[in-house]
């Protein structure tokens, strides 16, 4: 017992000594990892003289602020701040930080833990795309997230507008867990609007992480810079659109740097999110259709160890609506038949087409129904799709 206390307490310190080197100025995680291997190791490190410090090539800077323990007194703050925050800070040498993180070239030296720690070393997959997508892009992401969660897959995203939302929002539904990846600092949720559903994500037994302190705003460099973050800590990457010059793009090439599998849902050819997905195709990307087109990718061994959950939740799924289809009115299944899944229908077209057959406050009941129900979903100007 006490040696497992030992080992613990060395970790605690250890982690705090990491910690104190990402708050230096002047140093990144490639820098911190060389200093430290330079020394011997971390501790090291601090008992460094600033000659010896100045004498390994960091900035001056960074030096000094080692040496005046500058760097150790923010890190001390920082982790109250951290405790009284609910948030963790796992170093690499924790036993909860991604063992596939640990694997690319510029893992962070620390990553900031708000929610269940396990849940960023458990098996996922990334979902990403445009910020900016169609209907079907919504529809699939959350339709192909859902799906792979209730198989036991962690839905990893970072929570941006558009198809990042949705694939968090599809792993909400199936109940299961979420890792967001943040841009910012753990403590500020970004966009605002997905307030509720971070909230969402920590209930389900998920968790937000990001490599900056906290209290770090949404500056623009960050968010390209935490997409090697979503692309290493995941088995592969699923790209559900994304136009030429997104920041997709960035993610999939990271994946790719990182030996992790590619894969893409084809779009239309004629619109310009599908650049993305269908160029990846091109370039030998795995297309993607439905779950089972990830599942057979993945390593045997996480297929097996995650297939037991799988079943079970597949059958839940199918029955997971509110009212099932037999239980819609006859005006309802006039709408759904009307409906499509890919490409939003204005109310007023839908008036046009079954005014002769319902009155418009008829329409308007029967919307209203489907919408609570989750089979149809209303987009902004008052169109309507066709829930997957």
């Amino acid at each position: 017992m006490q040696e497992v206390l030992a080992m613990e307490r060395a970790t605690e310190n250890s982690g705090l000594h990491w910690l104190a080197l990402t708050l230096t100025p002047g140093l990144g995680p490639t820098r911190s990892r060389k200093l430290a291997e330079h020394f011997g190791g971390i501790q090291q490190v601090f008992e460094a003289t600033l000659t010896e410090l100045e004498a390994s090539g960091i900035p001056v800077v960074s030096a000094q602020a080692l040496a005046n323990g500058k760097s150790m007194e923010l890190a001390q703050q920082e982790m109250v701040r951290a405790a009284s925050a609910g948030v963790s800070c796992l170093c690499l040498e924790d036993a909860f930080y991604p063992a596939r993180l640990k694997q690319i070239y510029d893992p962070p030296i620390i990553i900031y833990v708000r929610g269940n720690v396990e849940a960023v070393a458990q098996p996922g997959v990334a979902v990403v795309g445009t910020r900016h997508p169609t209907p079907y892009g919504i529809g699939m992401a959350e339709r192909l997230a859902c799906d792979l969660a209730a198989r036991g897959l962690t839905i990893i995203s970072g929570l941006a507008r558009g198809v990042d939302a949705a694939a968090h929002r599809g792993a909400v539904n199936a109940k299961r867990r979420t890792v967001a990846v943040f841009g910012t600092g753990v403590d500020v949720v970004y966009p605002k609007e997905h307030n509720r559903l971070t909230e969402q994500i920590l209930t389900l037994g998920g968790a937000l992480i990001s490599e900056f302190s906290l209290g770090t705003f949404a500056a623009p460099q960050n968010f390209p810079i935490r997409n090697r973050i979503i692309s290493g800590m995941s088995l592969g990457v699923l790209v559900v659109e994304a136009a030429e010059y997104s920041g997709t793009r960035i993610t999939a090439r990271c994946a790719l740097e990182q030996n992790r599998d590619v894969y893409a849902v084809p779009g239309n050819v004629t619109n310009k999110n599908s650049w993305g997905p269908n160029t990846l195709i091109k370039q030998g990307a795995k297309l993607i259709a439905t779950w089972e087109d990830v599942w057979e990718e993945l390593p045997a061994d996480v297929r097996l160890a995650l297939q037991p959950q799988g079943g079970a939740e597949s059958a839940d799924l199918q029955n997971a609506s509110l009212f099932p289809e037999s239980e819609l009115g006859p005006h309802e299944k006039k709408i759904i038949v009307t409906l499509k899944a890919d490409e939003a229908t204005h109310i007023d077209e839908i008036v046009e087409r079954l005014g002769p057959e319902i009155s418009s406050s008829e329409i308007f009941a029967a919307l209203f129904e489907l919408e609570l129900s989750g089979k149809i979903k209303q987009l902004p100007g008052k169109n309507f799709v066709k829930s997957f």
